[in-house]
């Protein structure tokens, strides 16, 4: 005949059930975040727009160039906007980061010219070799060179117009497509940062002279 199996105790039933509940406690312990620190609250965010990938100086900024974030109100720069819409179109003064803020001082705009030093101005140049612009930088230091047209017999002049200008936007390196593909986006235009007296001796050395520079430390 088959023996039957005498029914377990309710205390030893408790135990179970209690047991299972001190893993589930456990678990769930070991899932939480860590508490903050006493007296330390956590920051309130807002939304702010960033770059979606690196992007080069000179590039004019499309919707998917852009992306939304939300950053902690105390670590947002100055000059920041949640406003995708109003990016769009805008022309980059210098490379951004992907993840790092749009900030006014990034675009060709007023935002930028703030950032020229008192008793400067910004002034274009345009290089003879279209090349030259696409290896500068935003932030890099040049010296501009005026080379005037030779004579029958003589060489030709070079003369320093500018020394030490800061650059303030170059091209991006080429259009890859169209009519256009090979050349520097924008035609190699460069915007420097130099004297009133200086931006009048490159204004005159480009109507007379091919312009080229030589790039110094930043």
């Amino acid at each position: 005949m088959p023996r039957l199996r005498r029914p377990r105790s309710t205390v030893h039933l408790l135990r179970q059930v209690a047991a299972a509940a001190l893993v589930c406690l456990a678990l769930v312990l070991a899932l939480r975040p860590p508490p903050s620190p006493p007296g330390q609250r956590e920051q309130p965010t807002v939304p702010v727009v960033v770059a979606a990938a690196d992007l080069p100086a000179g590039t004019v900024l499309t919707a998917g160039d852009l992306a939304a974030a939300e950053l902690p109100t105390g670590l947002l720069p100055s000059g920041a906007t949640a406003d995708v819409a109003g990016l769009t179109g805008q022309l980059l003064a210098a490379p951004v980061r992907s993840g790092e803020p749009v900030t006014d001082v990034r675009l060709v705009g007023p935002g930028l010219w703030s950032a020229v030093p008192a008793g400067q101005v910004a002034a274009p140049v345009r290089l003879a070799d279209l090349a030259v612009a696409t290896l500068l930088r935003a932030g890099d230091r040049v010296d501009v060179l005026a080379a005037g047209a030779p004579g029958a017999v003589a060489a030709p002049v070079v003369e320093v117009v500018a020394s030490g200008a800061r650059v303030l936007t170059a091209p991006t390196p080429e259009v890859s497509d169209g009519p256009t593909a090979g050349t520097p986006a924008g035609g190699g235009l460069l915007v420097l940062a130099v004297s009133p007296d200086t931006a009048a001796r490159l204004a005159a050395a480009a109507a007379t002279a091919t312009l080229t520079v030589t790039l110094g430390r930043p």
